[in-house]
């Protein structure tokens, strides 16, 4: 019976069934992100080598992300086209994680260098 159903409702079908597709994410209209953003290419490096030594990311965003939002980097849910573009394909290209054990991406914008991690899709 599920194989009706997601043919009749494709995008409800869809966004509600997040949990088993490997591989391609389903797609989203929302995410839970989080960023840390530098300056300098060279800090944006030491911050991803502390997350990579197994530092969580929302305390290395504290620590030394240089955008105004220090929240351990949290923007909150953003939906599509309200984040820049660079940003914004690259984040919804990421699988959801956790600050303990990040899925990251990284992106240069004209703000600077982001590190991206995702907490939630919907």
């Amino acid at each position: 019976m599920a194989p009706k159903n997601k043919g009749k409702a494709k995008d409800a079908g869809d966004a509600k069934d997040a949990g088993g597709g490997k591989g391609k994410l389903k797609p989203a209209t929302s995410i839970n992100v989080r960023h840390i953003l530098c300056e300098k290419h060279s800090k944006k490096e030491e911050a991803l080598e502390k997350i990579r030594n197994g530092a969580k990311f929302d305390e290395v965003a504290r620590e030394m992300s240089e955008d105004k939002a220090r929240q351990g980097g949290s923007l909150g849910w953003k939906v599509r086209g309200s984040l820049m573009l660079d940003f914004e394909k690259v984040a919804y290209e990421l699988e959801p994680s956790t600050t303990g054990a990040p899925k990251i991406g990284e992106v240069k914008t004209s703000e600077g260098y982001h590190i991206i991690m995702v907490e939630g899709r919907k």
